[in-house]
């Protein structure tokens, strides 16, 4: 995994340092860029699999700020298909919990499409990995396996 920081206060061994523990995605790229933003910090980065390149984008200037991560749905009782969606709240307080966030989320896109080919719909199960192992020190390809195959009880009502 090459890593490449076109942001001007993170060096690519500070990257390399907040990347630490996590499992590495072969053969990709990964750049770090700063996000300028208009009225509030926010999430963002992309993944293109054609080119194997991962795009972390960091807020510029970097405030602590929190995020809404949607982690799911529940389906209500009735005949209608209709669903109610769980959420969690998040504060990002450095620059490294957002890197190893995105950086996660980013891995999971090419795991599941290198295993399963769909890594570009599954942006719930995606933004669940991440958010459950962005704070541990030591990710691992199987944490990633584990996050992919569905929960027992998803199917039944709650």
């Amino acid at each position: 995994m090459r890593v490449v920081s076109r942001h001007p206060d993170l060096s690519e061994s500070q990257v390399r340092r907040m990347l630490a523990g996590l499992p590495p995605v072969d053969g990709y790229e990964v750049i770090v860029k700063p996000l300028r933003y208009r009225v509030a910090p926010h999430l963002s980065a992309l993944t293109e699999l054609d080119e194997r390149r991962i795009t972390l984008q960091i807020p510029e200037p970097f405030l602590p700020f929190g995020e809404v991560i949607p982690v799911g749905a529940v389906r209500r009782r009735g005949s209608a298909l209709r669903f109610i969606p769980l959420s969690e709240g998040v504060t990002f307080s450095t620059a490294r919990e957002v890197v190893r966030f995105l950086y996660l989320h980013e891995f999971m896109h090419c795991y599941l499409y290198a295993r399963t080919g769909r890594g570009t719909s599954a942006e719930t199960t995606c933004d669940r990995f991440a958010l459950r192992n962005y704070r541990r020190r030591t990710v691992t390809v199987a944490d990633a396996a584990a996050a992919a195959r569905r929960p027992s009880g998803a199917a039944r009502r709650p």
